[in-house]
């Protein structure tokens, strides 16, 4: 059953009118973070038309509300390095295309490694990367300070350095993309909620929502942390479990924090790098719950500067004016999903990404793309369909540095 169509709310900054929520349209993509608004742009960009981004909140309300997000090749296996390479280039020529300025800082990423074992599973990592066009390099301890100041050499046995990765702004990214995808005919609705889904045979046949249903000839799913709750409407499962990452931001500093690297202590996770003023810290709670609850909690602080303490002293003592928390989509083997379910031709899904899918977001909208004109993607992407996780399947892809 159809209603009548509904007011959409704008992705525009400036509150421009994007139309309306139509009773019917070619592709219905779920979600209205990263994924979502590069998978859009992307279609629209390659002539498709009658497109429809339903989103629970605003945009990039999810895990793309994340003030800033890191972006990189530096992984260790080939599938996500390419994905990696594809979307840097992809961001550098953002101020072009699709027309938006990111702030991109190519500050590089300096991963910290503590034993032996580490350094020899990095330089494994390394050589890898150099051979696909990534120049990475291990570095010893004292060339790890001098790129962060903030660290004490005590106990570091080597680090990586990454000098073309570096980070960029989320939100610019998810409005960049929207903005030109609504100039080319896009239609964004956001303060909906999917309510369920329809299906014919082998095909899902419509959309329900809050506000109206939407006859549909594709959905793509690109729901985040709450991809499982949509393919399950369709009996497709989709192994995404939602996991609490929180981050703080100090106090201006003075004088003002000299540009360091990306930053990374490999052995606990937490992470630091310049914010505006002064500096963004983060660290994975290995004790954190799955749930959707997105509480900054101060608590979590004692945790960052417990284990900071001893790797960089001066930043674990710095004061916090607040922070941030958001859901990570996280996967059992923590690579991502995407692909085209085996029984529901017209479902397609791009999702799981466990903390990499603003770095890989345009990679992933051109791949999305190929796949629903049915072309050949330009990276073999069989390893991250949904359907690894059956028993008896044989096709995974390999592990990746965090």
């Amino acid at each position: 059953m159809s209603s009548s169509p509904q007011p959409v709310s704008s992705p525009h900054p400036s509150g421009a009118s994007v139309g309306t929520l139509p009773s019917a349209a070619d592709v219905v993509i779920v979600g209205g973070g990263v994924m979502g608004a590069s998978i859009a742009f992307h279609l629209a960009e390659a002539g498709v038309r009658d497109i429809v981004v339903v989103e629970r909140g605003e945009l990039a309300c999810g895990s793309s509300g994340k003030p800033i997000g890191g972006v990189r090749a530096h992984f260790s296996d080939p599938l996500n390095i390419e994905l990696g390479r594809r979307s840097l280039r992809a961001f550098q020529d953002f101020p072009r295309r699709p027309g938006a300025d990111i702030r991109l800082d190519t500050v590089g990423y300096l991963f910290l490694l503590t034993d032996e074992r580490q350094a020899a599973e990095f330089t494994e990592s390394v050589r890898l990367q150099n051979s696909l066009g990534v120049p990475s390099r291990m570095i010893d301890a004292e060339e790890a300070r001098r790129l962060c100041p903030y660290l004490s050499t005590d106990g570091l046995v080597a680090a990586v350095h990454s000098p073309t990765d570096g980070h960029a702004r989320p939100g610019l990214v998810v409005h960049g993309y929207a903005d030109a995808a609504a100039g080319a005919g896009v239609r964004f609705a956001t303060h909906t909620r999917v309510t369920g889904m329809d299906t014919t045979g082998e095909r899902v046949s419509a959309v329900h929502t809050d506000r109206g249903t939407v006859a549909c000839s594709t959905v793509i799913c690109a729901a985040g942390a709450w991809s499982g709750q949509i393919g399950a409407m369709v009996g497709v499962d989709l192994p995404v479990r939602p996991v609490r990452r929180q981050l703080a931001f100090t106090e201006p500093l003075s004088p003002t924090a000299p540009r360091i690297p990306f930053t990374i202590d490999f052995t606990s996770s937490a992470y630091f790098h310049n914010s505006d003023d002064g500096l963004l810290l983060g660290l994975a709670d290995p004790r954190q719950t799955d749930g959707f609850d997105t509480t900054w909690t101060p608590e979590w602080l004692d945790l960052f500067q417990d284990v900071v303490r001893h790797r960089a002293p001066a930043v674990a003592a710095m004061p916090i004016t607040g922070g941030w928390a958001g859901l990570y989509e996280v996967t059992p083997d923590h690579n991502a999903l995407i692909g085209r379910d085996g029984t529901l031709s017209n479902f397609l899904y791009a999702t799981g990404f466990s903390g990499h899918g603003f770095l890989q977001a345009p990679a992933v909208g051109e791949i999305v793309r190929d796949l629903l004109l049915e072309r050949e993607p330009s990276v073999d992407i069989t390893p991250m369909g949904a359907d690894r996780f059956r028993a008896g399947a044989t096709t995974r892809p390999e592990a990746h540095v965090v």
